[in-house]
């Protein structure tokens, strides 16, 4: 991400925060998969990696002041594990996201994750972003998605946005000029970097 955005670690001063960039293993795709015992990256980050960072480091440890966001396969990982643990974060964003995975049945080794979709069409369903807003009830979660309209991702960002909408779900939607690229993440950063701060400065807000 520093090679990216060099200005993140400006950002982590300017809105006093902790930045966690762990690695998820390039065709992770951040779920427990079905079908492999070694990919469990749900349970990693979950379970193991958000309690380590808050017993190392001076953070607030509740979901109010908890945010997580990526890119592109992290982008659907960002919100993946934010839609099923709002327990965990309160603010969540995705840019880029392949926030649905069902049409790209034979790229990124995700049917090595889940199986090929047509032996295991319900796994492809259970594990895709766009299929679990029913677990959003418009309070749990403040989250952002963000997508380029060049970008090979946009139909299915877009899409998500509008089931969004007709589920009256609130949410954030941002869609410009630009790619998958690493100019548009470095763009999209710096809106989401202010999106939590004011997430963050809420929580603080009803807290007092």
């Amino acid at each position: 991400w520093l090679e990216k955005a060099p200005e993140l670690e400006k950002y982590a001063d300017l809105y006093n925060v902790i930045l966690v960039c762990p690695d998820g293993d390039k065709t992770s795709w951040y779920f427990d998969s079905p079908v492999d015992d070694s990919m469990k990256y749900e349970t990693y980050i979950v379970d193991e990696l958000v309690s380590k960072i808050d017993k190392k480091y001076d953070t607030v440890p509740n979901a109010e002041y908890r945010a997580i966001t990526g890119y592109s396969m992290g982008g659907h990982g960002a919100l993946y594990l934010a839609f099923r643990h709002s327990d965990i974060w309160g603010a969540a964003a995705s840019m880029s996201g392949g926030v649905d995975i069902r049409p790209f049945p034979l790229q990124w080794d995700i049917a090595k994750r889940l199986g090929e979709y047509a032996n295991a069409p319900e796994a492809w369903e259970k594990h895709t972003v766009i299929n679990l807003t029913h677990l959003l009830n418009g309070e749990n979660l403040d989250f952002l998605i963000d997508c380029g309209v060049d970008d090979f991702f946009y139909n299915a960002n877009l899409r998500l946005h509008q089931k969004l909408l007709e589920r009256n779900i609130p949410h954030d939607y941002i869609e410009r000029p630009g790619g998958h690229t690493n100019e548009y993440w470095r763009n999209s950063i710096k809106y989401q970097m202010l999106f939590f701060n004011d997430f963050f400065q809420k929580s603080k807000e009803q807290t007092k």
